[in-house]
């Protein structure tokens, strides 16, 4: 990871000098305002399309790519890349937001993508999840981030049940379109393990009695900002055989008695409350609590 420009000029080079190339990290590392400027970072001198196509020219045994925060990195460089690096199984995209679903239905005709990063893509819409939800990319992505596509709505979501071997989703931040109609859908993907739910103001407790009864895989959930879920779909897992982590930050209907009847799921090693609950839940519950799994407060 760089936190420093890299040129066209940079990957051209790359492309001449190193055809067998498999790995390829060019994320961005985050940087404050005050420090892009004391190392001299200009963003509009970066590389761009010309130098991932240079790469995508120059090194086809690719099979990692790291993009994340390259801001100048369009759907060019994007097409190109992806039809000619045949191996590539992990992408990240994150906070190139350039990228929209012309790049998606390129990568949704993937043969080996098992990791793709979309963060902060807000460009991306319901068409784009389409593409991926229904191209070969559907049998193989396993891990898919789309947090922070404010575009996409309920009916691009439910596409997604369609990706049999999905096991982390992230759906955070998507923005008050995805409601219990787009994510009880993805519910119904059995090979689930991992799913984000952060900040979906418009998802309540039916989502979270869906998701307890088809996800029978789950190891991991976060509901954090979910303000419509109540103690009566945290329920639901009492009797989950696999849940290892739960993450309730900024869920204000929940209190001490749901999350003491949760722990009859054996599985659960991890429960995070919001800290201003701290106060309202008895010191002997807590204890209670923190026998059976580690209580965080956020």
């Amino acid at each position: 990871m760089s936190p420093k420009r890299i040129t066209n000029t940079h990957l051209e080079f790359i492309a001449k000098t190193c055809p067998k190339l498999e790995f390829l990290n060019l994320n961005l590392k985050q940087l404050s305002v005050e420090s892009q400027n004391s190392d001299g970072f200009d963003e509009v001198l970066d590389f761009d399309d010309v130098g991932v196509l240079a790469i995508a020219n120059g090194c086809c045994k690719l099979c990692e790519v790291l993009f994340r925060r390259r801001k100048r990195v369009g759907n060019v460089g994007i097409i190109s890349l992806v039809k000619c690096a045949q191996s590539l199984s992990v992408l990240d995209l994150g906070r190139c937001n350039l990228i929209n679903d012309s790049s998606l239905e390129a990568i949704g005709c993937m043969i080996l993508i098992r990791v793709l990063n979309l963060e902060g893509c807000s460009l991306i819409t319901d068409k784009g999840l389409a593409f991926l939800a229904t191209g070969s990319s559907s049998r193989t992505l396993k891990r898919l981030v789309l947090a922070e596509c404010d575009r996409v709505t309920d009916f691009g979501v439910s596409l997604l049940q369609g990706m049999c071997s999905l096991e982390e989703l992230n759906l955070a931040e998507c923005g008050p379109k995805v409601t219990d109609d787009g994510v009880i859908a993805v519910a119904s993907i059995a090979s689930l393990k991992r799913l984000n739910l952060s900040w979906l103001i418009n998802v309540s407790d039916i989502t979270l009695v869906a998701i307890a009864e088809k996800c029978r895989n789950l190891v991991a959930l976060d509901l954090t900002g979910c303000e419509m879920i109540t103690g009566a779909g945290i329920r639901a897992f009492g009797y989950h055989q696999c849940l290892d982590s739960l993450v309730m930050a900024s869920c204000y209907n929940i209190c001490g008695d749901d999350v003491d009847m949760v722990l009859k799921c054996r599985s659960l090693r991890s429960i995070v409350l919001d800290r201003g609950l701290r106060m309202w839940i008895p010191m002997r519950m807590q204890e209670n609590i923190s026998r059976f799994c580690q209580l965080h407060w956020r």
